[in-house]
């Protein structure tokens, strides 16, 4: 259960991140409250998973499902620019995740 929480952690931590950009620096209400539900949510599903796995294990799995996703976003529905070195990058990140994964005994 505790990687089911941390997948939909880090898949909540891009849900607030477009919503925090939606949000034009906090100056969009709507945008701006979403952020902060969705934030907590990600934090508490974080927070519930790192009762089951280790620190490391869990906040590099979140982050970098935050981060490959918020780029996954970013290009695919906000059309930011998309080259090979960014996509490297990308599947360098998912590498680590997909080790760090492997390495843990849980």
């Amino acid at each position: 259960m505790a990687w089911i929480f941390l997948i939909v952690a880090g898949l909540l931590e891009v849900v607030w991140a477009f919503f925090m950009k939606a949000s034009e620096g906090f100056t969009k209400p709507w945008p701006s409250i979403a952020t902060i539900v969705f934030m907590f949510a990600s934090f508490g599903l974080l927070s519930l998973s790192m009762k089951a796995l280790p620190l490391g294990t869990a906040y590099t799995i979140w982050t970098g499902i935050g981060a490959v996703g918020a780029f996954v976003v970013g290009v695919a529905v906000l059309g930011e620019q998309l080259s090979v070195t960014r996509v490297i990058a990308a599947v360098l990140i998912v590498s680590g995740l997909v080790l760090m994964k492997l390495s843990s005994s849980h």
